[in-house]
Parts: structure tokens; C-alpha cells; sequence
């Protein structure tokens, strides 16, 4: 054997040597971090049992020791119970999940439509409706409101009749008729013209019209009492 050969030799055995010695190394830092790791958590387990017993302390006379035992035994029994209602739980956490984005997509529309009823003066409106309300809430009193209440029925018919096609023509015609006399052109009329005008066709229906309806009315009122 040469001295090429042990040279080598030894330096393969130098190179074990050194993975040995480094492999112990890494083993001895292992067991150093695991013996700290062991010392932290008995330091914290100590910790955490003293802060238990002071807590138990506090609630040890309102429990007693068969309470606990009597709990477990009623969790036991009910384990279906708690487990059907942990699934109703997540279904419902599931369904919420799912119906978030069209919770979300809903929500934008709200929005959108409320903006639109802004920018279309809906709620100015209602603001100044609102004032309306105030104005009839301090110029009627309670009294006027049960006297409404009494005849709303018939002021109903009445606006009924009254929003009638022919009731609500003949209306018109009034105003529009009313809107075209200028008081200050009204010709004057003398006894003579007058008892004249009262022979024309048109004064002869215009006087039966008021002599009708008041004998209608008259009729009317005379029924009801």
C-alpha cells in the first residue's frame, strides 16, 4: 500500500468523521431547542393550570363537581342534537354565501333606483308633502278628523259623482265659460231688454235648468229628513 492510497484513505475517514461530527451537532441543537420548547410549555401549562385554579376559585361555590359530570352527560345525549344543529348552521352560513353576491347585486339596484327617484325630485317632493300633512295636523283638531271619519263616505260619493265624464264636462264648460266674462265688458241691461232677454230660447231652458234642480233638491232634502 502506497502513500497515495493512505492518504486518501484517511481523508475519506476525516470526511466521515466530519459528517458525524456534524450530524451530532445538528442532533445536539435538536435536543437543545426541544429541552427549551418543553421548558416553555411546562412554564405555560404551569401558568395556565395556576390561572384555571384561581378562576374555578371564584365559581367554586355556585358549582359543584357533579354539575360538570351532569353537563357532559347531557352534552352526550344530545350529541345529535348539537350535531343536526352545527349542519342547519353551516347550510345556512352556505346559503348566505351563495346569496351574497345576488344580496349584492340587489343592493346596487336599490341604490340605483333611490338615486333616480333623487335626481327625479321623489324625495323633495315627499319632504314638501310632508309639510302638508303638518299644515292639516295643527289647523284641524281631533274633532274636525272624527267628524271626517263620520261622513267620509258620503264626501267619497260625492267626489265620486262629481269626477263623473259628464259632471266633470259640464265643470269645465262652467270654467271656461266663467274664464272668457271680462266683468268690465258685461253690457248693462235695462228692465225693458231684460224681460226681453227672458223670452229667448236660450234664457227659457236656462230658467226651467234652475227651476229643476232646485225642485230636485228641495225633493231631495225633503226625503232625507
Amino acid at each position: 500500500m502506497n502513500d497515495a492510497t493512505i492518504e486518501a484513505q484517511l481523508q475519506a475517514i476525516q470526511r466521515k468523521l466530519d459528517d458525524i461530527s456534524e450530524e451530532m451537532a445538528v442532533a445536539r441543537r435538536q435536543r437543545q431547542e426541544m429541552q427549551e420548547l418543553k421548558d416553555d410549555l411546562t412554564i405555560i401549562a404551569r401558568d395556565m393550570f395556576n390561572t384555571a385554579v384561581e378562576e374555578l376559585e371564584d365559581i367554586a361555590p355556585f358549582v359543584r363537581t357533579g354539575d360538570f359530570l351532569h353537563l357532559l352527560k347531557k352534552i352526550l345525549r344530545n350529541t345529535n342534537n348539537i350535531t343536526g344543529a352545527i349542519s342547519k348552521l353551516e347550510s345556512t352560513l352556505d346559503f348566505i354565501e351563495d346569496a351574497r353576491p345576488v344580496g349584492k347585486e340587489l343592493f346596487n339596484d336599490a341604490l340605483e333606483k333611490l338615486d333616480e327617484f333623487d335626481r327625479k325630485g321623489y324625495f323633495r317632493f315627499l319632504e314638501e308633502s310632508l309639510k302638508i300633512f303638518d299644515n292639516v295636523v295643527t289647523h284641524f283638531s281631533v274633532d274636525d278628523v272624527r267628524l271626517l271619519a263620520d261622513n267620509i263616505v258620503t264626501i267619497l260619493e260625492t267626489v265620486k259623482n262629481l269626477t263623473q265624464p259628464e259632471m266633470l264636462e259640464a265643470l269645465n264648460n262652467g270654467l271656461n265659460i266663467y274664464q272668457n266674462l271680462n266683468p268690465r265688458d258685461v253690457p248693462e241691461y235695462t228692465m225693458l231688454k231684460a224681460l226681453r232677454e227672458l223670452h229667448t230660447p236660450e234664457m227659457r231652458r236656462g230658467i226651467g235648468f234652475i227651476i229643476s234642480f232646485l225642485k230636485n233638491v228641495t225633493e231631495a232634502q225633503t226625503k232625507a229628513a
